[in-house]
């Protein structure tokens, strides 16, 4: 069945996902509220556990995408010290002296000469008597990655890549979660059809038995007649018993399916009243359609090619070991003067500088993940392939199941038409004392019978629509989030720009 809640959903990777963004309150079902398939969607759609597990996987998605991009921009470190040591450890070593004497100079290893300050007697005797045993820092470092061979570009491809595959994933939560919901609902639907059939064949079992007593009591039949009447009314009792007991335990996994929470409710059965019918109006699409709408929509494959560009940029990520890696680092720094007795006295200054690095030789180790890498792309080509023939095969097996379907209804619904002349004859040669009651017992049967395998197979015709659905992601239209080939064939084909959501294809209503 084609709901009328098709959801149409624009997902952009530029920004916020406006969907996830949103906090949706569902108010509280109302104690028996009738409830129709579409209104069930757009209840499960809004509380399904699953969904929003699946939005929360965006978000944490999101969050690594936030996370990989600031490798790109400048990082700002603030930084703080303060260090107290014992006087003795500074006693120990003692600081450096000049062996030139006062007034002299020191040469550098460069070459270049400075002029040396002379202490103060007193000064030096005192900081060596009694050196500084206390010191602070404080600065604050600008950080700039300049050159990572492209291993930070590459990164932030994945982790956007990852963020669009989440999203399919939600995608596909969304498709199986209607699917699930329209089951249950039809599971519903079937059980209380169940239930009726049953109730109408235990009222002409109990119309059957009245009759052969009252028969009994004027003395036209034997007991033996009414015993088999008990017995056939006996014997149809725990069917009814057990379509009641699964119409309970489906609308209970209903229930949990639109995130309805029973035990709030003293363990009782979920204040809602499926209501609708199972019909068949609904026609799937021809197999070469269908299969082609499967690989062009479904989100499970989006997700697999989505992976394929994760792969690719794996290797990049992998190939940038070969590369060398460039950081700039530029601050500003304020810490106590070593050479004064207070804390007070501070010097300042800035500094700046470059940072490289170059695994020049790594035995092999980046070869080895260059080699993997590649490896997971094949493997990830190998699955998508996989997948989508895992798609046709779905498909497929829907179609047939649609089939079958059809075919059992149009044959039980003969049989139902027979079944039914065949017990009014019966009857007919019952009363007239040329038949007997086991015939009519046997057409009452035949008949039950008949009915329900039409009800099974209405239902089993609706459960494979359901999968149809799915499996070519028939429930839903979504903006796309990249320029997909297919999805590009597919919008010129039917005349619309990238991007454009394109009204969906009604077939008919199977709940109404």
């Amino acid at each position: 069945m084609k709901t009328n809640s098709i959801l149409a959903v624009a997902m952009l990777t530029a920004g916020a996902l406006a969907f996830a963004q949103t906090e949706v309150l569902v108010p509280p079902l109302r104690p028996m509220q009738d409830l129709t398939l579409d209104e069930a969607v757009e209840t499960a759609v809004k509380q399904n556990p699953d969904i929003i597990n699946a939005e929360q996987e965006i978000r944490r998605t999101r969050g690594v995408v936030l996370e990989v991009e600031a490798q790109a921009f400048p990082q700002i470190t603030a930084g703080s010290s303060f260090t107290q040591t014992q006087k003795q450890l500074l006693l120990d070593g003692g600081p450096p002296t000049s062996s030139g004497g006062s007034g002299g100079t020191s040469t550098s290893g460069s070459g270049s000469a400075t002029a040396a300050p002379t202490p103060l007697p007193s000064s030096s005797s005192s900081a060596a008597s009694n050196p500084m045993t206390q010191s602070w820092d404080v600065n604050v470092t600008v950080s700039q990655l300049i050159y990572s061979g492209g291993q930070v570009s590459a990164a932030i491809h994945i982790a956007k890549y990852t963020q669009d595959a989440t999203i399919y994933s939600l995608r596909d939560v969304v498709d199986t979660t209607i699917a699930n919901v329209r089951s249950q609902f039809y599971a519903v639907l079937l059980d209380r059809a169940i239930i009726e059939v049953q109730e109408e064949n235990i009222n002409l079992l109990q119309s059957q038995l009245t009759d052969q007593q009252n028969r009994f009591q004027a003395g036209t039949v034997p007991r033996f007649n009414v015993l088999q009447a008990e017995v056939a009314l006996a014997n149809a009792r725990p069917q009814l018993i057990q379509a009641r007991d699964d119409n309970d335990v489906a609308l209970l996994n209903l229930a949990r399916t639109l995130g309805i929470n029973t035990n709030e409710l003293g363990g009782g059965m979920p204040p809602i009243n499926p209501v609708g019918e199972l019909t068949t109006d609904e026609r799937p699409e021809a197999l070469n359609e269908a299969l082609q709408l499967a690989q062009e929509r479904r989100p499970f494959l989006k997700e697999q090619r989505e992976q394929i560009l994760i792969q690719v940029e794996n290797i990049k990520v992998a190939l940038a070991g070969y590369q060398p890696r460039l950081t700039a680092d530029a601050g500003y720094e304020m810490r106590n003067d070593e050479y004064s007795k207070s804390l007070k006295d501070y010097v300042t200054g800035w500094f700046y500088g470059v940072t490289g690095s170059w695994d020049v030789w790594d035995s092999g180790a980046t070869y080895g993940r260059v080699k993997q890498a590649k490896a997971q792309l094949e493997e990830a080509k190998t699955s998508y392939d996989d997948a989508v023939r895992q798609v046709d095969v779905e498909v497929q097996q829907a179609l047939d199941q649609v089939q079958e379907s059809e075919d059992t209804i149009v044959s039980q619904t003969k049989a139902i038409e027979e079944a039914q002349e065949a017990l009014r004859l019966a009857t007919e040669r019952l009363t007239a004392g040329a038949g007997t009651q086991l015939d009519v017992l046997s057409a009452q049967v035949a008949l039950t019978q008949s009915r329900t395998t039409l009800v099974q197979a209405q239902y089993n015709y609706n459960i494979a629509m359901a999968q149809f659905d799915r499996v070519t992601a028939s429930n839903t239209r979504w903006a796309e989030l990249f320029q997909d080939p297919m999805v590009e064939r597919q919008r010129a084909q039917e005349g619309l720009a990238i991007g454009t959501v394109p009204a969906p294809t009604q077939r008919g209503s199977s709940a109404k």
